[in-house]
Formats: structure tokens, C-alpha cells, sequence
């Protein structure tokens, strides 16, 4: 059987989450507290150095990390990973788009506000560049969907998940969604899919 080792609040984590559900695939959630260091232990460390949840170990003991991999690895050949070249590549597209452009912002200052009482002198500082690039990325997803339902292929996939994890959750860090019109739609349509669990989800 797979094992998650996962931190209920993360939306990483959540983005596995959310795959495994959608795929009908059974785990074993095993809940690692990233605020009280249980990352870092030697246990933990062996199987991912880096430290960090979401890591999966899979029926032969190996272990992956990092969330989009992980969910790459769980949908491959299934309907959430495309089948054309294209699509395939449009969808690790908005997954880098998601790594690099949206998460270190959107989730950033969500996690921040959302499980600091409050912030250092220096995260106060970095605080408004994070919001501004966390509402520019909010803006590329607004423009795309104002002319797509979904982000590739007009159907909900990887790249619908990817992005929808930290986004939902953004009033946590302080985002405003409200002129944002395009992007609260998507977000119901990506939670009416079946098979859909909030980020607190348990099996």
C-alpha cells in the first residue's frame, strides 16, 4: 500500500491528497508536524533528505518527493495526465507556473498568516513584494480562464490540482479573490469534480 507522510495544513501535501482521492487510490496517511520539527529527524531524513512533506513511500519501499512529481507519478496514464505531447507539456507548464510563480507568493503568505501569531521584522518587509507577485499570478490565471474552463485540454487534470491547492486557500494569506471572477468559477468547478475532499480531509 502507499504511505503519505503529510502535514494536514500544507497544500502540497493537500495536492496528493486530492490526486489519490480523485484516483480511487487506497493509502496510509502517516501525519508529520512540520512546526514542532518532525521533519527533521534522522527517521525522517532517510527517507527524504530534504526534509519535507509531502513524501510518498510506494509498495516497494521507495520513496518520492515533491508534490508535483508525486502527483505526476499517481496519474500517469490515467485521464489526469494528458495523452497528446502538447497537452502533456502545457500541463508541466502551469505546474512550473504553479512552483515558481504562484506558490513561493500565494503560499508563502498564507503560511505566515495563517500558523504564525505574528511575523519577524523581516517577513513584515518581504510581505507586500509577496503579495504583489502573489496577485500577478492570480492575474495570469485570470486572463487564461477567462477563456478556458479548465487549464488544458477544456478538462480538469494535474494542472487544475496543482494550481487549485494553495489558490483556494489564499484568503488565509491575506488575498482578495474579488475581482478575481474567473478564478472563483474555476474554483467551484474544481470543487464539484467527484472525488473532490477539502484540504483537512482524512481518510
Amino acid at each position: 500500500m502507499l504511505t503519505l507522510y503529510d502535514f494536514m495544513g500544507s497544500g502540497n501535501g493537500y495536492k496528493v491528497r486530492l490526486t489519490l482521492s480523485h484516483l480511487g487510490l487506497a493509502y496510509k496517511l502517516v501525519e508529520r508536524d512540520i512546526m514542532k520539527g518532525e521533519t527533521r529527524t534522522p527517521e525522517f531524513l532517510a527517507m527524504n533528505p530534504n526534509g519535507r512533506i509531502p513524501t510518498l513511500q510506494l509498495a516497494d519501499g521507495t520513496h518520492l518527493a515533491e508534490s508535483n512529481a508525486i502527483t505526476w507519478y499517481l496519474a500517469e496514464g490515467t485521464p489526469l495526465a494528458p495523452q497528446s505531447r502538447l497537452a502533456r507539456a502545457q500541463t508541466l507548464q502551469w505546474m512550473f507556473f504553479e512552483q515558481y510563480s504562484h506558490e513561493p507568493y500565494i503560499a508563502v503568505a498564507r503560511f505566515w498568516r495563517h500558523f504564525f501569531t505574528r511575523l519577524t521584522p523581516q517577513q513584515e518587509m518581504e510581505l507586500p513584494g509577496r503579495m504583489e507577485k502573489g496577485y500577478a499570478a492570480l492575474g495570469v490565471m485570470e486572463q487564461h480562464l477567462a477563456h478556458h474552463l479548465f487549464f488544458v485540454d477544456e478538462r480538469f487534470g494535474l494542472a487544475d490540482i496543482a494550481l487549485y491547492a494553495y489558490t483556494h486557500c489564499a484568503g488565509e494569506g491575506g488575498f482578495n479573490l474579488d475581482n478575481f471572477p474567473q478564478v472563483n468559477a474555476w474554483l467551484a468547478r474544481v470543487a464539484a469534480q467527484p472525488g473532490h475532499v477539502t484540504i483537512e480531509h482524512k481518510d
